[in-house]
């Protein structure tokens, strides 16, 4: 097995050392994360998604380490959120200089200087013309459900159309948008009316189904979009996609609202997947990994967008100082190289994954924008898509030390941390390997 104690460091300071990935000297999961697992199916909710029995009692950059010492490569860095890796120093030393001096205030009722460096810096980093404003929150949900409020006031319409794959978080708004697993909706509805997706990719379902059928063009308030579908399988569109859906959204003045709250913050290489299409949207979501694991999202739109009266919406931690110092360092980081690297190793990513698909016929369709890229797993007899074997590839990794997440039906989604280097990356790569050769 790749890369299994290789590590001679290990009498190291603990708070200054965890060492390579991988590193598996006890049988997974151990007596101590055994344990943990074994109190948390006790009192935790029965709605959590646990794909394998990783108990993690610490991390740093691209590495994890478990209750019981096992050390692990991390290509999920969190479902994307840990964009500058595990407890980044600068993260930690910003988020500690903060916790200092002031932890809450509530920034929907008074003033404080890390929140406005922060609302003037994403403000600064959105695309288009015009004076931006921003409205922090405190998670993806949350912004989208800020985002679908803000449309209907702002428009006086109702209607809102999303996609099928789509994402948006699973709050009631939220996952009225959501239309990425039928599980995910089950059993809570009625949920929020006027909603209405079509098939990803597709802006002549649009007209030809909803404009036609169901809703008058003048009746929709926004289209919520991901450039870069995530949940939904890691689906990048066709180039002429979002093009078309500007124009759809222009010619009928509907307000097109990108989530990027996955896709953001550098991780495909640019600040928003949406730049990669050449479009601007009238609204974009972000969070996961605005603050490097401390809860935060935004809504950022033009000032005339942003037109509700005070106490139309607020939050009581939205905007935490120690939230928004953490992404003040975030930013900082990404925009100092990180985004470079992760549009740089994106390429090295995919060239890899292309060779490995080659060869083992059970992995296709590799796909992806900077250190955002999945791919398919099939039968390699029928060439069927296979979520049973998906689930066998994900245990056989992390059995090998990699940390992988599913998403989609059938997909595996790569989102290491964009401190990532190359090495780290070919370690990763090649784990892959063995463990795709270990289940065909």
């Amino acid at each position: 097995m790749l890369g299994i104690k290789q590590d001679n460091q290990r009498d190291k300071p603990a708070e200054s050392w965890i060492g390579p990935a991988p590193w598996i000297e006890s049988p997974v999961p151990g007596p101590q994360a055994r344990d943990v697992i074994q109190r948390d199916q006790r009192f935790s909710s029965p709605s959590n998604t646990r794909d394998y029995p990783l108990a993690v009692k610490r991390a740093s950059g691209s590495v994890v380490e478990d209750m019981d010492g096992n050390r692990y490569l991390d290509f999920a860095a969190g479902i994307a959120v840990c964009a500058t890796g595990h407890c980044h120093p600068k993260v930690v030393e910003a988020i500690y200089e903060q916790a200092k001096t002031l932890i809450h205030i509530c920034g929907s009722d008074f003033y404080y200087p890390s929140m406005v460096r922060l609302i003037e810096k994403l403000a600064s980093l959105a695309p288009g013309e015009g004076s931006k404003r921003v409205l922090l929150t405190n998670s993806g949900a949350e912004a989208a459900e800020a985002a679908f409020k803000l449309a209907r006031h702002h428009t006086g319409r109702k209607w809102v159309i999303a996609f099928h794959g789509a994402f948006h978080g699973r709050t009631m708004g939220a996952l009225s948008l959501t239309c990425s697993k039928s599980r995910q909706r089950a059993g809570f509805g009625p949920l929020v009316p006027m909603v209405e997706h079509v098939p990803y990719g597709d802006v002549s379902a649009i007209e030809s189904r909803l404009f036609k059928y169901k809703m008058e063009p003048t009746e929709v308030a926004a289209v919520f979009v991901e450039a870069l579908q995530g949940e939904g399988g890691y689906i990048v569109p066709e180039p002429e996609f979002l093009p078309e859906l500007r124009a759809l959204c222009d010619q009928h003045d509907i307000l097109l609202v990108c989530d990027e709250i996955q896709s953001g913050c550098g991780r495909t290489g640019k600040w928003f997947a949406f730049e990669h299409f050449n479009i601007v949207p009238d609204i974009i979501l972000m969070a996961k990994g605005l603050a490097s694991g401390m809860p935060l999202g935004a809504v950022i739109t033009r000032s005339e967008i942003m037109d509700w009266p005070q106490g139309a919406q607020g939050s009581t931690f939205a905007g935490n100082p120690v939230c928004c110092a953490a992404a003040l360092a975030t930013l900082d980081l990404v925009e100092s190289g990180l985004m470079e690297n992760a549009a740089r190793l994106g390429e090295v990513l995919r060239s890899g994954l292309r060779e490995i698909a080659e060869k083992r016929k059970v992995i296709t369709g590799v796909r992806g924008l900077g250190l955002m890229c999945g791919v398919d797993v099939v039968n390699h007899k029928t060439g069927k898509t296979d979520p049973k074997r998906r689930h066998r590839l994900l245990q056989a990794s992390f059995e090998r030390g990699l940390i992988l997440l599913g998403c989609g039906e059938h997909s595996i989604r790569f989102c290491p941390p964009l401190c990532i280097n190359e090495t780290q990356l070919d370690v990763g790569l090649k784990l892959f390997d063995e463990s795709v050769a270990a289940i065909m």
